[in-house]
């Protein structure tokens, strides 16, 4: 059995916990977390230590696996940590939001080649990677555009948008990181963002409401992202990859495929699903199994820790691009 220790138990860690507890592999041995009302929680659901001494968990010998969802400004300390006392890592992007702090901790990971696997769960959704796996085998010859959409069904809370980091940091930097999983080693070389705001809070809290980015790669290969913090259809995810030979396509899922005809109507479509936990549920899972196989074995995973620190730096010159109105290019 593998000891897990879970650090965060918000609502991403909530569905982690819910993760871990059901899989046969795994043990969650500790929860920590600072708010009393989900202390209580996390107690009350699982039988495991609830901690405010996340050197305790640390230094303890029978953990095995630390998994990070707590608030980003922990996320380096917690990794550093985990390099010290030798932990498998699962960490929730973004790694941090100062670049700089990323930078010197890579530093870290590469001297002592550690088992890292960030949480850019949205590579291991079975229709994002099946229309990888075709473009890896020629399907449609040469890339030539990438279209990522991506819309939330409603607005976070207040307090969460205000130390989100924004929304190119905080929601469009999964999109950022799928763009370069299908460039593969086709690197960014420049961006283009706007943005808008139509609920006057936005402009309160200096964040956006809706955005769109432009990017091109190396070999030319267009990238359009859109992002939007509310959709009144639902979870709206899709991806296009256009290319010379045809497209390939990851929609949207439903809660069954059932259709209704009748003299009324042709047909009916069930909504989406709800949002990123309903949504990317098997991705969340395949990522864990993941998880678990670096654990025993060290390998690449799937989403590095150096894959966050791309991901930021994108993140990053979306915002230059909005604040000087300009193309940005990247080195």
């Amino acid at each position: 059995m593998i000891n897990v220790a879970l650090l965060g138990f918000g609502r991403i860690g909530q569905m982690h916990a819910q993760n871990i507890s059901l899989n046969n592999s795994l043990k969650l041995l500790y929860v920590y977390e600072k708010i009393e009302k989900l202390r209580k929680k996390a107690k009350r659901l699982y039988n495991c230590s609830i901690e405010n001494n996340y050197k305790k968990i640390f230094s303890d010998k029978r953990v095995d696996i630390i998994f990070i969802s707590s608030p980003t400004s922990t996320h380096i300390k917690f990794i550093e940590e985990g390099i010290k006392y030798n932990k498998t890592i699962f960490c929730e992007k973004p790694l941090d939001l100062n670049i700089k702090k990323i930078i010197k901790t890579f530093k870290i990971v590469k001297k002592y080649n550690s088992k890292i696997q960030l949480g850019f769960n949205r590579r291991f959704d079975p229709g994002h990677d099946s229309i990888k796996k075709d473009l890896d085998k020629g399907r449609i010859g040469r890339l030539e555009k990438i279209i990522i959409t991506s819309r939330d069904p409603a607005p976070p809370s207040k307090a969460y948008l205000k130390s989100s980091g924004g929304i190119f940091r905080d929601m469009m930097i999964h999109d950022f990181d799928l763009c370069r999983y299908y460039l593969k080693n086709d690197d960014i070389s420049e961006i283009s963002s706007s943005t808008s705001s139509f609920d006057p809070l936005y402009k309160k809290i200096k964040d956006h409401e809706l955005a769109t980015v432009i990017m091109k790669s190396k070999k030319g290969v267009l990238c359009v992202i859109t992002n939007s913090r509310h959709c009144s259809f639902g979870y709206d995810q899709r991806v296009e990859l256009f290319g010379e030979k045809g497209m390939l396509f990851s929609g949207n899922q439903k809660n069954t495929a059932t259709e209704i005809f009748n003299s009324n109507q042709s047909h009916s479509q069930k909504p989406f699903l709800n949002f990123f936990i309903e949504r990317y549920k098997e991705a969340y899972n395949l990522q864990l199994n993941e998880l678990i196989a670096l654990h025993k074995k060290n390998f690449k995973p799937r989403s590095t820790f150096q894959d966050g620190y791309f991901a930021l730096k994108i993140a990053n010159a979306a915002y230059q691009s909005l604040n000087q109105k300009k193309v940005i290019k990247l080195k």
